[in-house]
């Protein structure tokens, strides 16, 4: 069982942190069958140092320093964005450890990434989700995205759904 604090801090994360995000991520990922016939896209969750250099990694750290979720975000022309062009920050890879869940990590690190994207001038936020990630898509529906259909995509054989936030002028 996870030992966790009851408070949660949001933030960028630090190096020290990485390994222990990297396994968080795929622990996540495992746990629901995702990595299944893509066992090689564990390397690239594994590898939170180039996703934090090259892109931005947020965490929720509970107040005994325990990273208990992790999520990526990137601008358009970011080598991780799949979808975001101008004016939109790109949500990927997020993940909340399995004994953590239920708690409110996600929703929180999802309104922590719009509230991101609002200091940021962005006008939307957008993220790809496979089919089968049905409890991220509820995540995702309650904190506001709705399907954006027209840039859904296949990669490797996988589908990906897209979603969007708007993010009305002056937020």
């Amino acid at each position: 069982m996870l030992r966790t604090g009851l408070d949660l801090v949001l933030r960028r994360a630090v190096a020290d942190e990485y390994a222990a995000i990297g396994e968080l991520t795929v622990a996540a990922y495992r746990a629901d069958g995702f990595l299944v016939g893509d066992e090689d896209y564990a390397a690239t969750l594994l590898d939170v140092a180039t996703r934090d250099r090259e892109a931005e990694v947020f965490v929720a750290v509970d107040d005994l320093g325990t990273v208990l979720g992790a999520v990526t975000v990137c601008p358009a022309g970011s080598t991780y964005a799949e979808l975001a062009r101008d004016g939109e920050l790109e949500v990927r890879m997020l993940a909340v450890a399995p004994a953590a869940r239920g708690r409110g990590v996600g929703h929180r690190l999802m309104a922590e990434v719009r509230s991101l994207a609002r200091q940021r001038g962005m006008t939307r936020v957008v993220l790809c989700s496979q089919e089968r990630m049905q409890a991220a898509h509820r995540l995702y529906q309650r904190s506001g995205f709705t399907r954006l259909p027209a840039r859904d995509f296949s990669e490797a054989g996988i589908s990906l759904l897209s979603f969007s936030l708007e993010l009305a002028s002056g937020e």
